[in-house]
């Protein structure tokens, strides 16, 4: 059977072959379909790939045994780096040269999450990151990446899930106003590992994150999980790509996100291929918009990209919606009060998928979000 890495790289146009040469990665016209929905103009340069020496502080939370050491370029790729497969994570990739791996070892079960925190102290500075996460054979282990301040940043993250491993990814963009945030995170799932990966985006003027798995074996699972609410003026998009590279292996995709605000502007692509030699497998892709106020655009685009038939289940769902009248209507005749009735309706929106996350302090840190994002607009002035 043909290995993962040996199958011949996908051509398509939501996901370009991966490479680090930036020639394959040209600047983008905002014509082409990986670009149209994203206001080029807001990467303040971004993409003309300038060297830059600054960088963001880094504090972390490593439990006994997890180790956080720079590794030259070559050893990134002797290790297994997920090559870049759009101009932003090139650039990332050639302009921070030396990575970061944080390394989970083999046989380990943590129980408290490593914690890795990322702070900007201004939009002018022009940052790279190159980040590789590995999790070692038959490992358990919960990551969170949190994101804060302000930069305009551009990273490449690997996620190496070992056989049999159980990993939890958490990225949370909690930037300031102002900040640019691009990001791809790619993760490669072992024979019979699982990956749960969450990506939370609330602030940031611009923040366009890219989530990428495929199967280096069968019996893999992989759940891409995502959490997002945009205020007046900001730009939040997620891409979401499923690579069955392996038989009898599983993804389900859940996105759910809300929009407040004028100019609040939400994108969701996802997309699924499932190869020939990807027998037997199960996928499911979703997502939901809430629209809370008049003057804001949520587009969602669900994908699927089928080259067998011998396969489980394929599916995919996607829904942009107001309020609910019947259920605000079923809350007002019980007595509960127009600004609690409309507080309540997003909490249900949002509260299944943030007791997913699994970490209790960041569950209780993301419902106070949404109730201070329900403060700016949708609960002010009732």
């Amino acid at each position: 059977m043909e290995s993962a890495l040996e199958q011949a790289p996908v051509v398509s146009h939501l996901n370009p072959p991966p490479s680090y040469l930036l020639g394959d990665h040209p600047i983008p016209t905002g014509r082409e379909e990986i670009w149209r929905f994203t206001p080029l103009k807001r990467l303040r340069g971004i993409l003309e790939g300038e060297a830059s020496a600054d960088h963001l502080t880094w504090e972390t939370s490593l439990p006994e045994g997890v180790t956080l050491t720079e590794i030259s370029a070559e050893q990134a790729l002797e290790i297994g780096e997920l090559a870049p497969n759009d101009r932003p994570s090139a650039l990332a990739a050639a302009n921070a040269g030396a990575a970061l791996l944080l390394d989970v070892p083999g046989d380990t079960e943590l129980t408290e999450p490593v914690v890795v925190r990322l702070h900007g102290e201004s939009v002018d500075h022009l940052v790279w990151g190159r980040l590789i996460v590995r999790a070692g054979r038959f490992s358990k282990a919960t990551v969170v990446i949190a994101h804060t301040g302000s930069a305009r940043y551009s990273a490449i993250t690997s996620v190496l899930v070992g056989d049999g491993a159980d990993l939890n990814v958490l990225t949370l963009q909690d930037w300031d106003d102002d900040a640019v945030h691009l990001g791809r995170d790619a993760i490669r799932v072992g024979r019979d590992a699982h990956v749960r990966h969450t990506s939370v985006s609330f602030g940031g003027d611009l923040v366009r994150m890219h989530a990428n798995v495929e199967y280096a074996g069968p019996g893999g699972e992989a759940e891409l999980l995502g959490l997002y609410f945009a205020d007046d003026g900001q730009h939040l998009e997620h891409r979401l790509f499923a690579d069955h590279t392996a038989p009898k292996t599983k993804s389900n995709v859940v996105y759910k996100g809300a929009l407040q605000g004028q100019g609040a502007h939400t994108v969701w692509i996802g997309n699924v291929l499932i190869r020939k030699v990807a027998e037997g497998i199960e996928t499911y892709e979703e997502n939901r918009n809430l629209v809370l106020s008049d003057g804001c655009q949520a587009d969602s685009v669900p994908n699927l990209e089928i080259e067998t038939g011998e396969i489980e289940g394929a599916g995919h769902a996607s829904a942009t919606a107001r309020f609910d009248d019947e259920q605000l209507f079923y809350l007002r005749s019980r007595g509960v009060s127009e600004k609690e009735a409309r507080r309540l309706v997003v909490h249900g929106f949002f509260n299944d998928l943030i007791r997913k996350i699994g970490i209790p302090d960041i569950e209780e840190k993301l419902l106070e979000t949404v109730e201070a994002e329900l403060a700016k607009n949708v609960l002010k002035g009732l």
